[in-house]
């Protein structure tokens, strides 16, 4: 029987490559105990422990319990704003300016899903508006779309992490049910996730966003397409074609999608 740990590798795609030699069952047993107790690298335990959250039926503190998470499942679009402005479910809450709740046509077929607020962010309480939201509404125009009509912009989370780094994989999952809601609400026919933090979270899987972009990808049944995000673009230009080749794939699509055309995901 495979051990709690090898599944949260398998899961992520992370199973061992050794092999053990031939032992007596007790060492055999001896060992695993042993294994299971190592500490694991940095690589593999952000990773694992987006999975062991999950699978896990003794949640960490962080992780959302079951009535919060049926409690925002449950909200409108008033009732989550408000849940989302007070919330002090994760450490980041603790040095916000303010919450970032998303922007946008609420009846919108497009949704633009980013990793969490900047600076600018935060100080003005709506996602990209520094660099980055330039650009971004710079890729939507090239498409013929905009900011608030037939678009919807959100976050991975609703608060500014420390320095703009990536927030960790315990904020996310606590600011979870909140895009999970506004998902819900939303009902976009297309999802695109902006860079590698939004495409592992709506997708649950680690990977890179080389590897994901190009295929057509799906979050609760909703076509769901990867790309760079706009602060990664603005650092390596030489990427901006391969997210204009996305941007093209995510409108053939749509396309698709509105003339009521199958898609294969």
């Amino acid at each position: 029987m495979k051990t709690h740990r090898e599944l949260m590798l398998e899961e992520m795609g992370l199973a061992p490559t050794w092999h053990l030699r031939a032992q007596a069952p007790a060492a055999v047993e001896a060992e695993r105990e042993t294994q299971s107790g190592n500490v694991r690298s940095n690589a593999e335990g952000d990773a694992l422990e987006i999975v062991a959250q999950r699978l896990t039926p003794h949640p960490s503190p962080l992780t959302p319990s079951n009535d919060r998470r049926s409690s925002i499942m449950r909200m409108d679009w008033n009732g989550l704003r408000a849940s989302v402005a007070a919330c002090t479910a994760c450490p980041l809450h603790a040095k916000r300016n303010k919450t970032v709740f998303g922007v946008g046509d609420e009846n919108a077929d497009w949704l633009f899903v980013g990793e969490g607020p900047g600076a600018d962010e935060d100080a003005q309480g709506e996602p990209f508006v520094g660099q980055a939201g330039k650009l971004l509404d710079g890729m939507l125009a090239a498409i013929h779309l905009k900011r608030g009509s037939n678009v919807y912009i959100a976050n991975v989370v609703k608060c500014r992490p420390p320095g703009n780094r990536n927030p960790a994989p315990e904020e996310a999952l606590a600011c979870e049910p909140y895009l999970h809601r506004q998902i819900e609400l939303l009902q976009p026919k297309l999802i695109v996730a902006l860079g590698k933090v939004a495409a592992v979270n709506l997708l649950a899987r680690e990977a890179s966003v080389a590897s994901l972009r190009g295929k057509l990808h799906e979050y609760r049944g909703i076509p769901l397409i990867v790309t760079y995000h706009p602060a990664y673009l603005l650092r390596s230009l030489h990427d901006k074609a391969k997210a204009w080749v996305d941007l093209c794939y995510a409108v053939e699509t749509m396309r698709g999608l509105q003339s009521g055309k199958s898609v294969t995901t």
